[in-house]
């Protein structure tokens, strides 16, 4: 390769694509510009091509009104307008939740939302109730907390500044619903409250839910049953799960068919220009940020579609600073401890002791997270990722 010489080792770049719009033929726009790629010698066979999930739905023209979403809530849960509807554990997010949260005011207009958030954080890190509000109230873990005990306290996130329990408070109101909101870890507690249906709405925990309500609560799904079905224009295997917030009234959803559509730019890709490479659809990088707290994984998984390259993948290896460490104690040349490396390499060494401290991850998490950093969600433009070096070329 003209590019990457044989002394470079895993890297990732982004690739530059214009404006995508619905109904855009993603597939080939994608391969136009691999084949740019190939032609200055910076894709190769193993490569790893990686695709945000905005992209493609987007171009899947996967958008729901909240008019509709609040229809489908309806519909499930068989409620009135005056129902008194549940939903327990959401994140505190104007992108990810906000506009979900409208929508179920929507449903019962005349009735109530009973919200039950966790404490001191949510589901994926951000906190809603300070430290030195905790240690005034004196509560413990599964001890409730009401709006009346935390009344008159400022309840900004460290972040955003957004006090959230206000926030979804007037978000409810504003649709006319009664607004209801209390902190509680254990999502029985929704169930003394008698609702006509419940929303779990959390999201990498929602099975757990659901199990600790069976039987309290008759009436429940999860953000994964809304705008689920395949029989609708816009639907996604994920329901409102990986949705953001879009313009006019509207949520985009998760990519539906992410694997039809990875298999799709496979294939064309080989036939345009020989190369066979992976390819995944992205989304949260799977990642805790070690200043807030906060872990950014959104999305129910990292990963939203990928190639069958990745059945079965793990990444681990030799712990290489260990081996260097040992053989050199063991008198051996910085030559000799190369040389056994590279052998141990090739041979695929499974010593346990040699592996030691490298915790053993699914290699499609690892590049869709390594994709999300490179990619970021700002102006750079460039919803392609390269990836290399993390694969075989064996193909």
């Amino acid at each position: 390769m003209d590019r990457f010489p044989n002394y470079i080792g895993p890297a990732a770049f982004g690739v530059k694509i214009g404006v995508v719009i619905p109904g855009m033929d993603l597939v080939q726009e994608i391969v136009e510009l691999v084949k740019k790629c190939v032609e200055d010698g910076l894709i190769d066979n193993g490569d790893v091509l990686c695709i945000t999930e905005s992209v493609v739905a987007r171009a899947q023209d996967n958008f729901v009104t909240l008019h509709q979403v609040a229809a489908e809530i309806t519909s499930k849960l068989q409620i009135r307008k005056d129902s008194r509807l549940g939903v327990v554990f959401p994140i505190l997010s104007r992108n990810r939740f906000a506009m979900i949260l409208k929508a179920i005011a929507m449903a019962v207009p005349h009735g109530e939302v009973v919200v039950q958030l966790t404490w001191p954080s949510d589901e994926v890190g951000n906190q809603i109730i300070p430290d030195e509000i905790m240690q005034e109230l004196g509560k413990s873990y599964y001890d409730i907390i009401t709006e009346a005990e935390i009344s008159g306290r400022e309840l900004l996130h460290p972040i955003t500044g957004i006090d959230y329990l206000q926030l979804y408070r007037e978000i409810i109101q504003a649709e006319g619903a009664k607004a209801t909101l209390f902190f509680a870890n254990d999502p029985r507690v929704i169930a003394d409250y008698n609702c006509d249906g419940v929303i779990a709405a959390d999201i990498h925990t929602r099975n757990k839910t659901k199990n600790a309500l069976q039987g309290l609560v008759e009436n429940l799904i999860s953000l994964v049953d809304i705008n689920s079905d395949p029989q609708e224009k816009a639907w996604s295997e994920w329901g409102l799960l990986g949705s953001n917030m879009s313009a006019g009234n509207k949520l985009k959803l998760a990519p539906k068919n992410g694997t039809e559509f990875v298999n799709q730019v496979q294939s064309s890709v080989k036939r345009a220009t020989d190369k066979h490479i992976e390819v995944l659809i992205y989304g949260d990088g799977a990642y805790k940020d070690p200043s807030t707290g906060i872990y950014e994984l959104a999305d129910p998984r990292p990963v939203f579609g990928c190639t069958s390259g990745f059945e079965g993948v793990i990444r681990k290896g030799i712990k290489y600073k260990y081996f260097a460490d040992l053989a050199y104690a063991q008198g051996k040349s910085a030559e000799e401890i190369e040389a056994e490396l590279k052998k141990l390499m090739q041979d695929g060494n499974e010593n346990e002791q040699l592996l030691e401290g490298t915790t053993p991850r699914q290699m499609a998490d690892i590049i869709a997270s390594l994709a999300d950093l490179v990619s970021g969600s700002s102006d750079a433009g460039t919803p392609l990722v390269v990836v290399k070096g993390f694969l075989s070329p064996e193909k």
